[in-house]
């Protein structure tokens, strides 16, 4: 009785429990505390099944959502169709690239005297890399063949000098020049040492057929071209068609590269040229122009007159005599005006070399070419001297920007030409193409300052802005990207700019 009794008094009432927080309930669980452990259970979502999709797929307002979405679908499709054809037909055309060889795309590098250039054709191959930095399109080699001065019976078209080289050094420079993209021609002027190229005039036909056979042969170990002087000469004794019949004879059927046949011509005026062209069937005509004629009228006269034909016309300051621009620059800022000038010409620029640094002339002599100019000068050096090598490197990269500019843009490669203005001793002339960038050369060889005023004649779809950008420019009154009024261009005595503006439709 007495355990049922104490065990009476300890189950307390749950009435009867205390209500405060502060007790221990039994099993450590504090009093209101109650533990309940709910098993946890996942849920996969297994979505509906095939059944099911069928069914709900098949419901009106489904098949409904279905039709407006395929028919929205369609109804876009149609409209960017449409638009896409508004827009073709709307835009203007594209105005299609003329015929373009590698002579046309790119300047000329001629090295008439390789023992000065580089100690021979040996020395050539070495400097490939170098000459390769100009962004050149054409080495122009020689005369180096066997002959003595008005001696006929000299004459080895086919045999190279030993002084200069050997066959063996020429092949060896055409083949590095070809994997860097650089076409080589040869200057087979038969009597370069001579009074006259051909010898006399009785000799001239059955000197040709010793040139016709010499470049055959030539062709035949991968020479590009060939280059003849006084081609006026040439083309009056015999026909010249039959030589380009044989040059392009030559061409195998796996090479999409044409053979080429360079002339020269001095003393000729652009009229006489231009027939010369027409008539000769030569692949491109350097011509003195530019040195023969100094006045600005009588050269925008001449570009007048040939930049039709300028995928068939050569330019050049010194190049068409062998000699360098620097004979007829008597300053380093005309050298880098005669460089913009022939670089953004209708034509192909052609230089000697040494005309990439501004290399002076020593008389009639050919001068030695100068190399290492990137190497920074030790102390011991004069001041003048590093001035010197300071001013080379500036005109080299004149000359770079200039070659790289017009590689890339089509109105300076191949666009059209209209003259602007010309005086005694100024020019300036517009170059454009169908909707690229247009471009204004303006130059200003004087010694006196002069204000260009440039008038263009109407010309339909054709006229110009206001106001264009310096894209480059000799002038230090003339920063690049600065803003200058085209309608009057004042240029310092030597100076020159190129200047730029967009095509607007």
């Amino acid at each position: 009785m007495n355990d049922m009794k104490d065990v009476e008094l300890n189950e307390l009432d749950p009435e009867k429990q205390p209500m405060t927080g502060d007790g221990q309930a039994v099993g450590g669980e504090k009093n209101g505390s109650v533990k309940v452990k709910v098993p946890e259970e996942e849920v996969a979502f297994t979505g509906l099944s095939k059944e099911e999709l069928m069914k709900v797929a098949g419901t009106p307002g489904w098949v409904r959502t279905r039709w407006v979405l395929l028919i929205l679908f369609w109804l876009g499709w149609v409209g960017m169709l449409a638009g896409a054809i508004a827009i073709i037909v709307q835009a203007p055309r594209c105005k299609p690239i003329p015929e373009m060889n590698w002579w046309n795309e790119g300047p000329l590098y001629q090295i008439a005297d390789v023992e000065a250039f580089a100690d021979g054709l040996a020395g050539v191959e070495k400097k490939l890399d170098d000459i390769n930095k100009l962004k050149v399109k054409g080495l122009v080699l020689g005369p180096f063949h066997t002959v003595q001065a008005d001696q006929r019976s000299t004459l080895n078209l086919k045999e190279i000098d030993p002084t200069q080289g050997s066959e063996k050094d020429l092949l060896a420079v055409v083949d590095k020049a070809h994997k860097k993209g650089i076409s080589v021609v040869l200057d087979l002027t038969p009597n370069y040492l001579g009074a006259s190229p051909w010898f006399s005039t009785s000799d001239l036909s059955d000197v040709m057929d010793s040139v016709q056979d010499a470049a055959e042969h030539w062709f035949r170990l991968g020479v590009d071209g060939i280059k003849i002087a006084d081609l006026p000469a040439a083309a009056k004794a015999v026909d010249l068609s039959q030589l380009m019949a044989a040059i392009q004879g030559n061409a195998t059927e796996e090479e999409t590269k044409k053979k080429m046949l360079m002339g020269v011509t001095e003393g000729v005026s652009a009229v006489e040229l231009s027939q010369l062209l027409n008539t000769s069937s030569v692949s491109l005509v350097l011509s003195d122009l530019l040195s023969a004629k100094l006045g600005g009228a009588e050269r925008i006269h001449a570009l007048d007159t040939l930049h039709s034909q300028q995928r068939n016309v050569a330019w050049g300051l010194g190049a068409a005599r062998r000699e360098q621009l620097s004979k007829r620059a008597a300053s380093r800022a005309l050298i880098r005006l005669y460089q913009l000038l022939l670089f953004t010409m209708p034509g192909t620029p052609v230089f000697s070399y040494g005309d990439d640094i501004g290399l002076k002339m020593e008389g009639e002599k050919s001068p030695k070419m100068i190399w290492d100019l990137e190497k920074e000068a030790g102390a011991a050096v004069n001041e003048t001297t590093e001035a010197e090598r300071e001013e080379y490197v500036a005109v080299r990269k004149w000359f770079k920007s200039l070659s790289d500019l017009r590689g890339k843009e089509r109105s300076l490669l191949h666009g059209d030409y209209y003259p602007l203005q010309s005086s005694a001793s100024s020019l300036a002339f517009l170059r454009l193409w169908d909707q690229s960038e247009r471009f204004v050369t303006a130059v200003n060889w004087g010694n006196a300052s002069e204000t260009l005023q440039l008038k263009m004649a109407p010309t339909e779809g054709v006229e110009l802005p206001t106001s264009a950008t310096v894209k480059l420019s000799t002038d230090p009154e003339m920063e690049p990207e600065s803003t200058v009024d085209l309608v009057k261009i004042a240029l310092g005595p030597g100076q020159g700019v190129l200047l730029q503006f967009p095509y607007k439709g």
